[in-house]
């Protein structure tokens, strides 16, 4: 078993939960327009989606470490590893710009075209991941099912106040 190497740990952690906390920033007051805003059927209630939000920007900060870890030489990722985690950077602001689009500009129907960015740019990281640690695109799979619900909710949404 290799050792932790917890500079890059934390950074790589440090990097997914900051998008995380700089999104709800960006979002202005989500809870609340959440609470006062249509909700389709199987909407979960408010206090889930900030322990949801937090579990999978760990695993996504766990699996970038996971590849850079794996995918570095002497210090460097290698091209493999670099293309991958570029994807990932791309997803993750992706996910910085939705809770802007959806709450912040309450332009549901661009906040939806963001999900389906960032749903494509989630199945290529997760290929891109797979190539070069298997565990590190499994970690995915539950951000993948999320957004995948996520984007249920705000289509649904966006057409009801059409």
């Amino acid at each position: 078993m290799k050792k932790i190497n917890w500079k890059s740990l934390f950074i790589s952690l440090a990097l997914s939960l900051g998008t995380g906390v700089l999104g709800s920033l960006l979002s202005g007051g989500s809870m609340t327009q959440y609470v006062e805003r249509y909700r389709p059927p199987l909407s979960p209630p408010g206090w889930v989606f900030p322990i949801v939000w937090t579990i999978l920007y760990t695993l996504m900060g766990i699996a970038a470490y996971l590849v850079w870890e794996t995918g570095t030489a002497d210090g460097k990722p290698t091209e493999e590893a670099s293309a991958a985690l570029t994807g990932y950077l791309i997803s993750l602001g992706l996910n910085l710009l939705w809770p802007i689009l959806f709450f912040r500009q309450e332009a549901y129907l661009f906040a939806f075209a963001d999900l389906i960015l960032l749903w494509i740019a989630i199945c290529r990281t997760i290929r891109d991941f797979r190539s070069i640690n298997e565990t590190a695109a499994k970690l995915l799979a539950p951000y993948l099912v999320w957004v995948t619900f996520a984007g249920y909710l705000n289509l649904a949404i966006a057409l009801h106040y059409l």
